[in-house]
């Protein structure tokens, strides 16, 4: 059997009421004649949606059928034993050119009891911004479910929502059960576990081109929204050249950020675990010991965890990443 190798995969893209052009001309990814392209799905185990590769002998291959091969020396045994064929993370771009709904994610076990799915726990890196852009995440202040019920039934759910101002470089952490937004004029890099599993509260009364308005879940939420209020709903970290810096860390993944401006020896044997890493500026070369691959602004690459050393080298005067892994 040949060797694994780093594996790009390809873009699914989706129409969406809400989506624009960015991911074309920010991203320089070609979603063909799709009016509206809200999302680029780049690494995804969900059925009916699951990714097939497109580089190398392995092309034509879908993500399933390589961890049934290839098992642990694709995702690592720990995952493999946890997870089976069912790759965990769902990676994606996303362009809201409108407000998108506004929603909440069930955690896991109120997802498998409902749904025989996983939850949906989530981060956003914010790619770009329009000037005054600004998400939803959570509410402004504690409340009940009585409260909050009173509020959304007075029509009044604008009112005890947090909406926060964001820029390029922002990084926002949505464990299952926290409200949440995109606004309009973002693009963002999500990373999630693998779950499509989403309870819509509220739809801004839009209407599709057939004059339908959306479904929307109400009963449903309210036993998967969380209440709480944290200190500050933005991840804080300061970048750092060289070297990674981690941002988010959970039971469902950890997430890095790296900025590189010389070449990066990366030993992953101790992580037992794939690893993807998400190009979000600039370009640069993994270099393994089979060959090279190249990776570009808007490209998404996943190291199988068998390849444990490697190097990735800036091809551009500097490169930005995310690097994920679980």
């Amino acid at each position: 059997m040949k060797n694994l190798y780093p594996l790009k995969f390809r873009a699914q893209y989706l129409d969406k009421i809400w989506g624009g052009h960015k991911i074309k001309t920010h991203l320089g990814k070609d979603f063909g004649d799709l009016p509206n392209c809200g999302e680029s799905w780049e690494i995804s185990g969900v059925q009916d949606r699951v990714s097939v590769v497109d580089n190398g002998f392995l092309a034509g291959n879908t993500l399933e059928e390589l961890i049934e091969i290839y098992m642990g020396e694709l995702v690592g045994d720990r995952v493999y034993e946890k997870f089976g064929v069912e790759f965990p993370l769902l990676v994606k771009f996303i362009d809201a050119n409108d407000d998108l709904s506004i929603q909440v994610h069930p955690d896991d076990k109120l997802s498998k009891k409902r749904h025989q799915a996983f939850g949906k726990t989530e981060m956003w890196y914010v790619l770009q911004a329009d000037p005054g852009a600004k998400l939803n995440l959570g509410f402004k202040e504690e409340l009940t479910k009585e409260q909050y019920l009173a509020k959304f039934e007075a029509g009044q759910l604008m009112d005890i929502l947090n909406f926060e101002e964001v820029k390029a470089g922002d990084i926002l952490f949505m464990p299952a059960g926290r409200v949440h937004a995109i606004g309009r004029g973002i693009l963002v890099a999500e990373i999630q576990q693998t779950s499509d599993v989403t309870y819509r509260i509220y739809d801004f009364d839009r209407k599709d081109s057939d004059g339908n308005t959306r479904e929307l879940h109400t009963e449903l939420a309210l036993d998967a929204i969380d209440f709480t209020v944290p200190d500050s709903y933005k991840t804080e970290y300061k970048a750092k050249r060289n070297e990674p810096v981690e941002v988010v860390k959970c039971d469902y993944f950890t997430t890095n950020v790296l900025e590189l401006d010389k070449k990066l020896e990366c030993d992953i044997h101790k992580l037992d675990s794939f690893v993807i890493y998400i190009c979000l500026e600039g370009a640069c070369e993994l270099d393994y010991s089979d060959g090279i691959v190249a990776l570009e602004k808007g490209e998404t690459i996943l190291v199988p965890a068998v390849l444990e050393q490697f190097f990735l080298n800036p091809t551009a005067a500097s490169v930005k990443l995310l690097e994920v892994h679980l």
